[in-house]
């Protein structure tokens, strides 16, 4: 995360945008660096049947569709605020100024950069060739790593079975079915509807 002050320098702005509305869509010309302050954003892509495969979630904190800033590409995906949010969005051009000015900020943008791929990497290989099982905790235990550093410590699953399912390329039923009977193996716990790991 930048901090507030350098980014309202640089001529960042709040925006929000409500449930459903989109930031950007695939294809678009890329003009903004886009950070959440509060709710969250996904990127997506939809399929010609009008399916949908998330490629990550952002919440408070963390910026997301920054690549392509660097690069006269479009954005390969769809961002969508999945909640209520309130983001920074400041113009490409006064980003790239700001990264210019600032080398600890590209320092901390490569690094952001590289742990993404090693996540996506490990994520493609994880979810290419594996059943639904695999598949379903694999993304509940990133999402635990994100959320929670010591790896003993139990931790409540903030994501709705319809977000797992988006997140592995599983249909939501798939997922219903697989979380349950992960449930009777022992695997995770289920307390008022919501997945602990």
């Amino acid at each position: 995360m930048i901090q507030k002050e350098v980014l309202l320098t640089y001529g960042a702005v709040y925006k929000r945008y409500k449930a459903g509305e989109i930031l950007f869509m695939e294809g678009d010309t890329p003009r903004y660096y886009f950070e959440v302050v509060e709710g969250c954003v996904k990127v997506l892509n939809i399929n010609d049947e009008g399916r949908s495969f998330v490629q990550g979630m952002f919440w408070g904190g963390e910026s997301f569709g920054e690549p392509v800033l660097f690069i006269d590409e479009p954005y390969p995906a769809t961002a969508m605020a999945h909640s209520d949010c309130l983001v920074f969005r400041i113009i490409k051009e006064d980003y790239l100024k700001m990264v210019h000015d600032f080398p600890k900020i590209m320092e901390s943008f490569i690094k952001l950069l590289s742990r993404r791929l090693y996540h996506k990497t490990i994520i493609s290989r994880e979810l290419s060739g594996y059943g639904p099982e695999h598949r379903v905790m694999t993304i509940l235990e990133t999402h635990k790593k994100r959320s929670v550093p010591d790896s003993n410590l139990r931790c409540m699953i903030e994501l709705t079975r319809q977000q797992i399912a988006d997140l592995a390329g599983l249909r939501v039923e798939t997922v219903i079915r697989t979380v349950k009977e992960m449930e009777k193996k022992g695997l995770l716990e289920i307390k008022d509807r919501k997945v602990f790991l």
